[in-house]
């Protein structure tokens, strides 16, 4: 399929489990096992998506000499977008998550709130 026509909204699959980004990283990362998921959407105070975490991403920052057990996911560097607008036309979404090197990628709605995932194709 080569997208013609179609939005990212048409090619989003399901959000999966969204968490707040106070959260500790400790507490995601047992929830992102927990769920068997690939990622996490983070939900900022408001309930608009503030942004995606992987497990790799995870471990990484808990291997980190800074880290504790209280460090949040809103204190770690993660790509807080712009995110993917689920108008937009699937061929521009997927060549934004290119330039990016992004493998996923937030679809959210014109006021922030996360609708689904985009995933470029293998």
């Amino acid at each position: 399929m080569d997208g013609t026509g179609l939005t990212a909204r048409d090619a989003m699959y399901a959000l999966g489990p969204q968490v707040d980004d106070h959260m500790t990283v400790d507490v995601a990362l047992s929830v992102l096992i927990g769920a068997r998921v690939p990622h996490l959407l983070l939900r900022d105070d408001d309930g608009r998506c503030a942004g995606l975490v992987t497990r790799a991403q995870l471990a990484a920052h808990r291997g980190g000499s800074w880290y504790s057990d209280r460090t949040r996911l809103r204190d770690i560097p993660l790509d807080r977008g712009p995110f993917t607008s689920s108008a937009t036309v699937l061929g521009e979404a997927e060549d934004a998550m290119r330039v990016r090197t992004q493998d996923v990628s937030p679809v959210v709605d014109e006021h922030g709130y996360a609708l689904g995932v985009l995933s470029l194709p293998l």
